[in-house]
């Protein structure tokens, strides 16, 4: 039996070369309207590895406008990933069991655990394990929101942090760099990636199991010229996401001659 014929975008895609990739961006909601949110799903979904429902802006809004957000996402086979503030604010007052079962019940797939902005102490395998009870999947974030850029001292910690989170069964690690990508975590003042440090992340915990925050262009295009197509990348604004995942695929001007994303050689994707 013939097999059917590509769509005519992705018989095109094929002609030049462009990759065919798994979905590595996880874009944030940081309170969009529901409509909105659905346009981009439509446009992009396939793209998505995970919606994050970002900060606690969910939590305020119109309860029937989140629920509205969430089943669309699981329309589009996308899965949903809370913001680590509220699991922070929750730990802080005493109400993770009642924090858990409110994203279980609206049908939230995973939530981010981290202490970001605060200094309550976690039992890696005690809040995954709650987490699971009530059907959720866990990434834990690595970094302090007002830690300024990592050092050597911080990142051997936090590397002992994510084997801890791991082990303890969350399904990965995210990397904070806030909005901003500057003064934070791997980035410098100026926005510069650390690329020694990222390396590190990389080689411990494998490039599968390490999302990078990237909000910015320059953060996001510095993480993919290094790492190339299969970093993760979190944090990305829903109306960016194509222009990253061009550039991902070496369709994007200022990614068409890097090394690690370029297309293949004319010959090559003929063939």
């Amino acid at each position: 039996m013939r097999a059917a014929p590509l769509p005519i975008q992705a018989a095109f895609l094929k002609r030049i070369g462009a990759p065919d990739l798994p979905a590595s961006t996880s874009p944030f909601d940081p309170g969009y309207d529901p409509a909105t949110l659905e346009s981009h799903l439509e446009q992009s979904g396939h793209l998505m590895s995970r919606l994050k429902l970002s900060m606690a802006c969910w939590l305020i809004a119109e309860e029937a406008a989140v629920r509205r957000k969430l089943a669309a996402a699981k329309r589009y086979h996308v899965a949903t990933v809370t913001g680590g503030g509220p699991f922070e604010i929750a730990a802080a007052r005493g109400q993770l069991p009642a924090y858990f079962e409110l994203c279980a019940a609206l049908g939230v797939d995973r939530v981010e655990c981290g202490a970001g902005f605060t200094d309550v102490v976690l039992d890696p395998r005690a809040i995954v394990g709650l987490a699971r009870r009530h059907g959720l999947s866990v990434q834990f974030e690595l970094g302090k929101k007002a830690g300024g850029t990592f050092g050597r001292a911080t990142v051997n910690a936090l590397l002992d942090q994510g084997r801890r989170w791991l082990d303890a069964g969350a399904a990965q690690l995210v990397v904070e760099a806030r909005e901003s990508a500057a003064g934070v975590g791997l980035f410098d003042a100026s926005g510069r990636l650390n690329v020694a440090f990222a390396e590190r992340f990389v080689a411990v915990f494998g490039i599968a199991a390490v999302t990078f925050e990237a909000p910015t262009k320059g953060s996001q295009f510095a993480l993919l010229d290094h790492f190339g197509h299969a970093v993760q990348l979190s944090n990305v604004r829903l109306e960016e996401l194509l222009r990253v995942e061009i550039y991902r695929r070496g369709l994007h001007a200022d990614a068409f001659a890097k090394p690690r994303l370029q297309l293949p050689p004319v010959a090559a994707a003929a063939g």
